[in-house]
């Protein structure tokens, strides 16, 4: 009997990140940071693991978009499913009754990314890979039929694909060899939550700097005086070699945007991030203009392709940040990659939440070997919080991250951390219950 989907689990994970304001910003100041967590089962006992990260409240609403995806995959043969993710990817994104909920966006594209995370989580586990070398030893024709050119095409054709892929295959055994001896950039928002204190920011900062990171994320965005003097800070500690990038997360108007950067010019901000809103292409291209050289970073909170496609053809940005969970997985940000390869645009993945740096990192390594060809102005965001909650945790040393060689796209959480931060019921919110009724 062909072995099937039997079970998909989601479940509703938050940790109370915001009792240290760990993750704090203009625009999130107290966020606990938060996974629906799911678990593809197979009739055959072998699961796959994926997850989409919010920041808190509202996740239970994310894990109800998972569970209303469900019936489109149970019962699906594993053979059927894993020999055509692409079809499998717009068989979740393409329902006619579900996709009125975006289409292509919000918590229901943020559900199909989860499920079809865990659907190359499984592939992987099941060839025994890590998923970026899964990804990296496909043929250019296996990977190019993932992607639905649908949108995308009159920017960026089948036939433009294929060439960008073959044209990275001659190098990729040396790369692939290269990325396991050396790994992948990174620059850490760690020191630069908003919330902290300009001790703690120091603090932080310099030990960034120690531990080999050339780059350094700040948050900015709420109060310009406090910027303007934590980037003097940070400047002064870290020194004029170490690149200092800075994150609005959307709180400024387009106008409010060009003249808040002004004064915070002369400490060379690397790039200025989510400046304004998302889904204002103009508005970042006219930022983008008016605030050079400071560059212009935005993709965490970009809904799909089509977006991104909008951003580089306007050319609004310098920076693309894809996220591993906000578009429709693994599969989409294929699409994406190739898009900025396109471009000539660098992709430098958004990584400050629960898992994400688990999983994104495979991207990252997948477009050097298969896609890009380079790590020139390329890193991958670090946040050091809350991996120890991961079966394959992500490792970083000397400012870069480790390649991983387990299989699997890295989302399984340990068992006893599931039990333990599941909301409402897991200990740990009754502990954080108890404490603030004491």
């Amino acid at each position: 009997m062909a072995e099937v989907i039997s079970a998909i689990d989601a479940v509703d994970v938050r940790f109370p990140t915001s009792l240290d304001l760990d993750g704090s910003d203009a625009m999130n100041p107290e966020p606990d940071y938060s996974a629906a967590y799911v678990t593809i089962r197979t009739s055959g006992g072998q699961d796959g693991f994926g997850l989409a990260f919010t920041v808190g409240r509202g996740n239970d609403v994310q894990v109800a978009a998972v569970r209303a995806l469900v019936p489109l995959v149970l019962g699906m043969p594993v053979e059927e499913m894993l020999s055509d993710l692409g079809g499998f990817s717009r068989r979740l994104t393409g329902d006619s009754q579900l996709r009125w909920l975006g289409p292509e966006k919000g918590a229901i594209h943020m559900a199909a990314a989860a499920i079809i995370n865990a659907a190359w989580d499984l592939k992987a586990r099941i060839e025994g890979k890590p998923v970026w070398r899964l990804l990296a030893e496909m043929t250019p024709e296996d990977l190019v039929d993932l992607v639905d050119f649908r949108y995308l095409q009159e920017v960026l054709t089948r036939e433009e694909a294929l060439d960008i892929l073959r044209q990275a295959e001659p190098g990729r055994a040396q790369r692939q060899a290269e990325l396991l001896t050396t790994g992948y950039p990174a620059y850490t928002t760690s020191p630069g939550w908003l919330g902290y204190s300009p001790e703690k920011l120091a603090k932080l900062a310099t030990e960034a700097v120690n531990d080999g990171f050339t780059q350094i994320k700040l948050k900015v965005g709420a109060d310009r005086d406090e910027d303007v003097r934590r980037m003097r800070l940070a400047r002064s500690v870290v020194g004029p070699d170490i690149k200092i990038a800075i994150d609005a997360n959307q709180a400024w108007g387009v106008d409010q945007a060009i003249e808040w950067l002004a004064p915070l010019a002369e400490f060379d901000p690397y790039w200025i991030e989510e400046p304004t809103s998302p889904d204002d292409v103009l508005g970042h291209a006219a930022i983008r203009r008016a605030v050079a050289p400071i560059k212009v970073a935005t993709g965490e909170h970009t809904h799909n392709a089509v977006m991104f496609k909008q951003l580089l053809q306007a050319g609004a940005i310098d920076i693309l940040q894809l996220d591993a969970s906000r578009v429709a997985g693994v599969t989409e940000n294929i699409a994406i990659l190739l898009l900025a390869a396109k471009f000539g645009v660098p992709v430098c993945p958004h990584a400050g939440g629960v898992g994400l740096c688990e999983m994104v990192q495979h991207l990252s390594m997948f477009d050097y070997v298969a896609v890009s060809g380079t790590q020139q102005d390329r890193v991958i965001e670090y946040v050091d919080h809350l991996h120890e909650h991961f079966v394959d945790p992500v490792k970083i040393a000397a400012g870069r991250y480790v390649t991983p060689t387990e299989p699997g796209l890295g989302a399984r959480l340990h068992a006893e951390s599931v039990a333990r931060y599941r909301f409402p019921d897991g200990p740990a919110w009754h502990e954080a219950t108890q404490a603030v009724v004491a």
